[in-house]
């Protein structure tokens, strides 16, 4: 319980969630207006869990059922742009599916909320968890808030909620496939007041619907302002990085939980650090206190904010820093992998060219990850084993 001097009720509640119905409880929280949704594995639990919520009456959200996901984002684009504040969930070929639309929300600076439970992408044909999905849609103009355990699923639907009115962005935010979204831990709850005035009230003043100021949504803007209008778009995913730093700070106001762009665990001192998003960075703690036991010097940086990429920050985190692995859980074919890609430019970026890095990519299609595999890349560069390929951990 942390000390409350506002409210004159209890700031949190302890419970054990799934990590799709912790976001489900965020939403009950939120009650946004609209959530146009399609169930796919392992999305389901949230739209579920949520269903339920509004059957019973805790929340008076209009959930509508459409014929697929390409019909889902859409249906949130028509409401968002009408003036209301609206969400919906995904994963896998269902986002892949909304691709084409996912360009039109970030476009139109629509702040939707999408809940991933990130996914391997057919074929084959795989349920389980990885980052496929979502790296896939990592150019389409969306805010991106990875989550490593059930308790930040919670926080960042509300804070990707505030985050991305505040930038007039549309927002994804990431738990991994079955990994977090099905899997119960322990968390802590706000109040509902305390998540209702957090948020606020989502006011759009250019809604469609706003009879005394007309504007248009989706106008043809050809080679004389379709530049313009994608500069103007640049700009208000620049200003994203402040704009999480301030929202996160003020996040902690409420709930005494402090986040970042990232978190730095035992980097202090660290001369060899593995970067990584996602559910993998509780397992890779467990390595790193194992080792630090042994007397090594070894850190981790766990990216929470991917889209926009805090090049600024990050430099900073590993600037003391003599050698970096970065584990991704995804392929990028025919190129480097996408968060390794980050790195190397955040190195050559703040001109931190002395810095040994590696690129990893693991755990696809939902394969385990264990402590040995993560102390074997840690004795890989500490051993002074660079290479410039990409090494897989099978």
């Amino acid at each position: 319980m942390i000390p409350n001097t506002k409210y004159k009720i209890p700031n949190t509640k302890k419970v054990a969630l799934t990590g799709g119905a912790a976001s489900a409880e965020a939403l009950r929280q939120i009650n946004p207006f609209v959530m146009p949704v399609y169930p796919i594995t392992p999305q389901t639990p949230i739209i579920e869990s949520f269903a339920k919520i509004c059957a019973d009456g805790k929340a008076d959200t209009e959930i509508i059922t459409v014929e697929s996901e390409h019909s889902a984002i859409s249906a949130a684009i028509g409401s968002q742009a009408a003036g209301v504040r609206t969400v919906t969930a995904t994963s896998s070929q269902g986002l892949a599916l909304m691709n084409e639309i996912l360009y039109i929300a970030s476009g139109m600076r629509l702040p939707i909320v999408m809940l991933i439970s990130a996914r391997a992408l057919s074929a084959p044909l795989n349920i389980h968890g990885d980052h496929s999905d979502v790296m896939g849609a990592r150019d389409t103009g969306w805010i991106q808030l990875f989550s490593e355990t059930v308790q930040e699923v919670y926080d960042n639907t509300i804070i990707g909620t505030k985050l991305a009115e505040k930038s007039e962005l549309p927002i994804m935010v990431v738990m991994d496939g079955f990994t977090t979204s099905h899997n119960v831990e322990n968390l802590e709850l706000l109040s509902d007041e305390i998540v209702k005035d957090f948020v606020g009230e989502y006011k759009n003043e250019n809604a469609l619907l706003n009879v005394d100021k007309p504007v248009s949504y989706g106008p043809v803007a050809l080679a004389n302002s379709y530049f313009e209008f994608k500069l103007d778009q640049e700009k208000a995913m620049d200003e994203v990085v402040d704009n999480c730093k301030k929202v996160m700070k003020e996040f902690k106001e409420i709930s005494g939980r402090k986040y970042n762009l990232f978190e730095e665990y035992h980097m202090e001192d660290a001369d060899t650090v593995i970067v990584v998003m996602g559910a993998t960075a509780g397992t890779a703690k467990d390595a790193v206190d194992k080792l630090r036991k042994e007397g090594k010097k070894v850190g981790l940086l766990k990216i929470k904010l991917f889209r926009p990429f805090p090049y600024e920050a990050v430099a900073k985190a590993l600037k003391n820093i003599k050698s970096v692995a970065v584990m991704d859980r995804a392929i990028s074919s025919g190129s480097m992998p996408a968060l390794y890609s980050e790195i190397n430019n955040t190195l050559r970026y703040a001109d931190l060219n002395d810095i040994k890095i590696n690129s990893y990519v693991y755990g696809l299609g939902g394969r385990d990850i264990f402590i040995k595999d993560i102390e074997g890349i840690f004795n890989d560069m500490m051993g002074g084993k660079v290479d410039k390929k990409v090494r897989y951990i099978k």
